[in-house]
Order: structure tokens, then sequence, then C-alpha cells
């Protein structure tokens, strides 16, 4: 990691696909869930969302914050992840 970006308290995210059947994704902080057709993770910028077909695990660090998968990727898609409660009341917008 670089010195910069940990000051920061920042770190990379990359995501690398080769020939559309491996992928190798860094800034990885938790994993949702995952199965044969979908992984959801989040990441340092977001919920990662990984649709396909026969995806595995091939390879995880969870120190690192990496993941390699293999199969068929078919999409990857970032969400937005919603508001608290808190933040979506009239009383919170008021007082702005």
């Amino acid at each position: 990691m670089n010195k910069d970006t940990d000051k920061l308290g920042l770190t990379s995210h990359n995501i690398s696909i080769t020939e559309r059947q491996n992928i190798q994704i860094n800034g990885v902080t938790k994993i949702d869930s995952f199965d044969n057709d979908e992984f959801l993770l989040e990441t340092e910028l977001g919920t990662l969302g990984i649709k396909g077909k026969g995806l595995e695990i091939i390879k995880l660090d969870t120190y690192e914050g990496t993941i390699a998968i293999k199969g068929v990727i078919d999409a990857l898609s970032y969400f937005d992840t919603p508001k608290s409660k808190k933040e979506n009341s009239v009383i919170s917008r008021l007082f702005k």
C-alpha cells in the first residue's frame, strides 16, 4: 500500500478482468454473499455485484483485501447504499 493513501485512511480499489473468465479485485472489505451465479462484495467504494455462471473463489486474502474469482462474468454493478431513516426524516432535513 502507498504511504500517502494510508495516512488518509484510503486504500486502492482496482478490478482486473481477463478474458471475461477471471476477475481480481482489490479493496474488498467484506463478502456479503456469494453463490455460483452472483457475488455481493463490500468494497472501499461501495457495494459491488458480480453476476455470471459457474463463479467460484480462487483466492481470498482478507489481510490485503483481495479476491480472485473464476467463471463466466456477465455483469458488474455498483449499488448505492441506502440512507438511514434518520437521514431521511423531516426533522433532520429541517435542521440541515
